[in-house]
């Protein structure tokens, strides 16, 4: 039976307030997606113009602003609209797309951030060797690499649950069209979907969480090997930003996906997708631009070209 024919549209239950409370919601909502918007921008134009901030992990930075951007545009605009008039619809092809926004700007992040914690490790474990094998070549291939691989596995997800059928009810307690939420809505038999998700999830979760580890692990040892303090503390430095970040994300997506939902109101289980759809796009630029001294100076640059100070 033709799914398409079956359910054409299903509907956002969102968040469940008093009109008053939505409407203020909303409106926040739309101020975290404007400055969002701005701040990863922001990060994208300094790094593409400033030349002190031509070098990998700056690079790395915007592509992270870039995934970010993809994300919370994929699902702020339509949160919006189901906050105010309470409850939206979103078609059967709206809901797919929006997964596959939604989860390939999330497995890009996954593989970003890999990639990002590999750049440090070479720069403070290898040091002699970082601009040899962290060349721009390099990194656009790394970059390149990432999102193919994070979009072309969310292809073949999203081609396998458009194959399956949704009869009957078609109500999602949620702001968006999450994976979890719609399988719960199909009536064909999901054990083979399982099982690609599980050989899925080892590209862009288990192998960049090893990698993740691993590198982390020979960065602290490298670090408290080091016998100057200036250079322990440089060393931290440059990693601590990028370690909030992955902490953040992967303990908000893992809260969702991996640990056990059993006692799990739907209430929760919404507060923590917002956390890693709509709070850390955010706070990412914040903490990476934050006592930053080479992006406040490329800001001051900018900020004193533009007004001819």
């Amino acid at each position: 039976m033709n799914n398409m024919t079956v359910v054409t549209e299903f509907v956002l239950l969102g968040f469940q307030a008093s009109q008053n409370i939505r409407f203020v919601m909303s409106l926040m909502f739309i101020v975290i997606y404007c400055f969002t918007i701005f701040t990863n921008l922001m990060i994208i134009v300094l790094v593409s113009t400033s030349r002190n901030l031509h070098t990998p992990m700056y690079f790395f930075i915007s592509q992270l602003s870039i995934s970010d951007i993809l994300l919370t545009t994929d699902i702020v605009p339509k949160m919006f609209h189901v906050l105010l008039y309470e409850k939206g619809t979103i078609t059967f092809t709206g809901c797919m797309t929006q997964m596959y926004f939604f989860g390939g700007s999330e497995a890009s992040e996954c593989i970003i951030l890999t990639v990002m914690s590999y750049d440090r490790y070479v720069a403070i474990c290898n040091p002699l060797r970082y601009t040899s094998i962290m060349t721009s070549t390099y990194c656009m291939i790394l970059a390149i690499i990432s999102w193919l691989l994070a979009l072309c596995i969310m292809l073949f997800i999203i081609i396998t649950i458009i194959s399956l059928n949704f009869c009957g009810l078609n109500i999602i307690d949620h702001f968006l069209c999450d994976f979890l939420p719609v399988l719960e809505l199909s009536c064909s038999d999901i054990s083979m979907f399982q099982i690609e998700i599980y050989f899925f999830s080892i590209p862009i979760i288990l192998i960049p969480v090893i990698i993740i580890v691993f590198t982390y692990t020979k960065i602290i040892v490298t670090i408290v090997g080091t016998p100057s303090s200036t250079g322990r503390q440089k060393a931290f430095s440059t990693c601590s930003s990028h370690l909030i970040v992955v902490s953040i994300f992967y303990w908000t997506m893992f809260s969702v996906y991996i640990f056990p939902r059993k006692g799990q109101t739907s209430t929760i289980s919404k507060i923590l997708s917002l956390l890693y759809t709509v709070i850390t796009p955010l706070i990412n630029p914040i903490i990476y631009s934050l006592k930053n001294n080479d992006i406040n100076e490329a800001v001051h640059t900018h900020v004193s070209k533009y007004l001819g100070i």
